[in-house]
């Protein structure tokens, strides 16, 4: 009896001894599978060819995106994700590409310049003013020294500007006046204001001016352009004075 119970005890050892190694090397369960990586960020790239044009005039934009499901242009709206169109922009413009995605939003920019067109040439307008008026604010007298009748070194530019001007106007005539301060007889004065109006005209003719188109006279002292008795005053009375012929 007793060995009986020895061998029962024995079986239920070996028994439980079976069981646990059993238990110690039961399969552990893999791990998870790494999550998925994220989604590619959009990319995108726009220009403009040309990127300068005159007012009026076209360009094209060439774009290309990746990634991206929804692709729009400001100003043209929804688009391909790659693609060209051609626009006239009516100002400089900047145009800019959205390109969206899973993997988030990109955009891109391209610059057109546009170049205003020139200003329109001022009409042009015909003169108002009157031969007379041209006459007078072109054509400028010739001064003399006292008691002289030759043209002075300072007055040979304004005898060729003078020349000058009537050339280009040869429908003008005119009266040289020849012009004396207050000293010196009435006969002198008359005298040397008539070589003075022929001086004057001698300088016209030779730098061209048609000598018909010149008359001479002499007004001695007899109509002075300043009355009172000093240098300053007689300067302005010894010249040979232009009048318009009408």
């Amino acid at each position: 009896m007793k060995q009986l119970t020895m061998r029962s005890s024995a079986l239920v050892f070996a028994l439980g001894g079976i069981l646990f190694l059993g238990a110690c090397h039961k399969k552990q369960p893999p791990p998870p599978p790494p999550p998925p990586p994220p989604p590619a960020a959009p990319t995108a790239s726009l220009t403009a060819s040309p990127d300068t044009v005159d007012k009026g005039q076209s360009t094209t934009l060439t774009w290309q995106t990746s990634n991206a499901t929804d692709v729009s242009i400001d100003g043209i709206g929804a688009v391909q994700p790659s693609g060209t169109q051609q626009v006239t922009p009516a100002e400089s413009t900047t145009y800019t590409l959205n390109a969206k995605g899973a993997g988030g939003t990109q955009s891109a920019t391209a610059r057109v310049t546009v170049n205003a067109p020139p200003p329109p040439p001022a009409p042009t307008t015909t003169s108002s003013m009157t031969d007379e008026q041209m006459f007078a604010q072109n054509v400028k007298d010739i001064y003399f020294d006292y008691d002289k009748s030759d043209m002075r070194g300072d007055q040979q530019s304004v005898i060729q500007a003078d020349a000058a001007f009537l050339q280009q106007h040869p429908n003008m005539s005119f009266t040289v006046e020849g012009h004396c301060d207050e000293r010196g007889s009435t006969e002198y004065n008359l005298a040397l204001g008539d070589s003075r109006a022929s001086a004057v005209k001698n300088a016209l003719v030779a730098a061209g001016v048609s000598a018909d188109r010149v008359k001479t006279t002499s007004l001695g002292k007899e109509r002075p352009f300043c009355t009172e008795s000093n240098e300053s005053c007689w300067q302005q009375n010894r010249r040979g004075h232009f009048v318009y012929s009408k």
